[in-house]
């Protein structure tokens, strides 16, 4: 059963009331969907996205009703979908950029390194680029890179060399054989006495390539800022520090007037403040939460407000 991060604080942080118009950009299983459509009520409606077919169809047996309307749409279509869906001008927006329990314990979906499934990781089936691709295809060097971009894995190129030398005899098919060469290579001193699987950051930089996560994030961000009304909130939930630097940085700047170089003596940019950051520092889940959640232990969310 999926179980929807800071659920609570993020319906606060937003100032829902009744009659809200709201765009979740990333429904999933629909958990934060239904409690905001419980807010906003029968008189406001909720614009749900999501790029994964298999989600939606949960989601809208979830929160079914006239109030809500279901686009299956990559997050970064997000202001072109809302337009045609007639959302714009929202009181709030939302996006948790977390991996659904639905696709985490599908075997076939391939997110898994602790279940024997097919190596894919795409959270729209219908994409052609997957995670057997880039296992068997990418370089070594490729390889390497994603591994120490989007994992910020240590051993980066210990874990690439070795994902070529098993595949000079075989090619990669299930999510097993990769998690147990990758933790053929990654020895106990690296993991700093932490319990998490030595695997888990090559498949969080696989998942991220593979769907061009940190790409997309930063091109919906100014899209959701420009759906809200004056005086509208966002709120975005991240899961790891990659995800959280994207969004921490688009608030720091969504929040000043000027972006010249200190050097220069006179604005030349013209930028004008669009948010007020709400949330000075994240929002981290409780520890009675993570205790019945595991998954929430790397959740952390953020808040701005529209200014104009």
């Amino acid at each position: 059963m999926h179980k929807s991060v800071l659920l609570q604080e993020t319906i606060e942080g937003l100032r829902l009331t009744k009659g809200d118009v709201v765009i979740d950009a990333t429904t999933g299983a629909g958990g934060h969907t239904k409690a905001i459509l419980e807010v906003v009520g029968s008189s406001g409606k909720v614009l749900a996205i999501d790029r994964d077919v298999e989600a939606l169809s949960i989601a809208s047996n979830v929160t079914r009703g006239e109030n809500v309307t279901f686009a299956h749409a990559n997050f970064t279509q997000i202001e072109k979908v809302a337009k045609e869906k007639g959302f714009t001008c929202v009181s709030a927006t939302l996006a948790d950029l977390g991996v659904s329990s639905m696709q985490l314990t599908r075997p076939h979906r391939g997110f898994s390194l602790k279940s024997r499934g097919v190596l894919d990781m795409r959270m729209d089936k219908s994409q052609e680029l997957s995670a057997l691709t880039v296992v068997n295809e990418y370089s070594e060097d490729e390889l390497a890179r994603i591994f120490r971009n989007y994992g910020e894995e240590k051993r980066a190129r210990a874990c690439a060399k070795a994902i070529a030398l098993f595949r000079k005899h075989e090619s990669f098919k299930t999510t097993d054989q990769l998690a147990e060469v990758v933790r053929g290579v990654i020895p106990a001193s690296y993991r700093g006495g932490k319990k998490i699987d030595p695997a888990t950051k090559v498949f969080q930089a696989i998942r991220i390539e593979v769907n061009d996560e940190l790409t997309s994030l930063e091109s919906t961000l100014p899209q959701m800022v420009r759906l809200l009304a004056p005086g509208g909130r966002m709120a975005i939930i991240s899961f790891h520090s990659l995800e959280d630097r994207i969004v921490k940085q688009f608030f720091s700047r969504a929040a000043r007037d000027c972006l010249c170089p200190p050097e220069f003596p006179k604005c030349q940019c013209n930028h004008k403040k669009s948010l007020k950051i709400i949330t000075r520092k994240p929002i981290r889940p409780t520890e009675d939460e993570i205790a019945k959640n595991p998954r929430a232990r790397s959740a952390k969310l953020r808040i701005a407000e529209k200014i104009n």
